[in-house]
């Protein structure tokens, strides 16, 4: 049951909707029992992302790209077995990945259609990563979190999250590979949403492959770049997959706890809400030391709305505090840390993505 029916519900229970149930009106069980019924299928909900990762490891949706296929020819092609293939398609299509139809036949739909790898903007990877192990068993235990006031993470693993990824390749390659993926999609919009200065030096600060640089500098043509991060992740950069930009971005390794690159601009994409806010201070303290007159921080993160509806920071929240030490923000939470590191909030503006641009400037 989805946000909308959730509501449905509310209004029904709350107007006495109860006459179509045992005992008519007057039944005082009939708003536990669709309370019960409503929670149990939310319950049930966790098997839609097992099948979502499922379709994305099996690589189906490559398979569906030339048109509808029965399970039965899919598994001839893929060797996959073909009545759990129909299993795990049919969940799928009711939340509109696939469609069936009535020969029996799956269709990807427009909105599955990121699930294939060969497409601008491909999910696939991203999906595998916010499935993998690493993230899907901590949730699992996410009550440890509400007793001991920790993420779960150590306790199943051993270790803290990044220390886990200094010495599992399988799973660095999954964060790196599935976070540049999900940002595939945000780059572009990110960067076309602020308006950068026609000339100066955009630091982006653990920023990964280079995705959003790139699209800064492809959009900023008086601008340079410096791509700061760890040499491992720095092996994987796209910087040079342009040669528009050419000349005008390099390449800088270290900790960005202890130090930055000078510039005009620090970016900070996806990176405070993996960390405590004392961790965070002294990540922002660091970048402030390091900007030039005049320079600004830019945190582009997801800011946690008021009041009751749907976001999805609500939900990356709760993966930030099984797995991660940080947490998603509130405007006000943004506020606060650059405080504590000697900067001032200045803006938060919107983007097309769930995330925003919280601007600060030296206090």
């Amino acid at each position: 049951m989805r946000q909308d029916e959730a509501k449905h519900f509310d209004e029904r229970t709350a107007a006495g909707d109860t006459a179509a149930e045992p005992g008519g009106a007057a039944d005082p069980e009939a708003r536990y029992r669709r309370s019960s019924a409503f929670l149990i299928d939310e319950a049930l909900g966790f098997l839609f992302p097992a099948a979502l990762r499922a379709a994305a490891d099996v690589g189906v949706a490559d398979h569906l790209a030339d048109g509808p296929r029965t399970p039965a020819e899919l598994a001839t092609t893929t060797g996959l077995d073909a009545r759990s293939l129909h299993r795990v398609l049919r969940l799928l299509a009711t939340r509109g990945v696939v469609a069936e139809d009535d020969a029996g036949r799956f269709t990807l739909t427009d909105a599955g259609q990121a699930l294939r790898s060969d497409v601008p903007c491909s999910a696939r990877t991203a999906v595998q990563m916010l499935t993998d192990r690493t993230m899907w068993q901590p949730a699992g235990e996410l009550t440890s979190c509400l007793t001991e006031g920790t993420a779960s993470f150590e306790a199943i693993f051993g270790m803290p999250f990044f220390d886990w990824f200094a010495q599992d390749a399988r799973t660095a390659a999954v964060f790196h590979g599935g976070m540049a993926a999900m940002s595939d999609a945000e780059n572009a919009v990110i960067a076309a949403a602020y308006d950068f200065p026609e000339t100066g030096t955009v630091v982006d600060v653990g920023g990964g492959h280079g995705g959003l640089l790139l699209e800064v500098l492809r959009r900023n043509p008086g601008v340079a770049g410096v791509l700061y991060d760890r040499a491992h992740v720095l092996a994987g950069h796209r910087l040079d997959t342009d040669k528009e930009i050419a000349g005008r971005w390099t390449l800088a390794e270290g900790d960005f706890f202890v130090s930055a690159p000078p510039g005009d601009i620090h970016l900070l994409k996806r990176i405070t809400h993996d960390w405590d806010d004392e961790t965070c201070v002294t990540l922002l303290t660091s970048c402030r030391r390091s900007l030039h007159p005049g320079g600004r921080v830019l945190v582009l993160d997801a800011v946690v709305p008021r009041g009751n509806a749907p976001h999805q920071s609500k939900t990356l929240d709760l993966m930030m505090m099984a797995s991660l030490t940080g947490r998603e923000r509130t405007e006000a939470d943004f506020a606060a840390l650059f405080d504590r590191a000697g900067l001032r909030l200045s803006r938060v503006l919107p983007t097309p993505t769930v995330l925003s641009v919280v601007e600060a400037v030296p206090a």
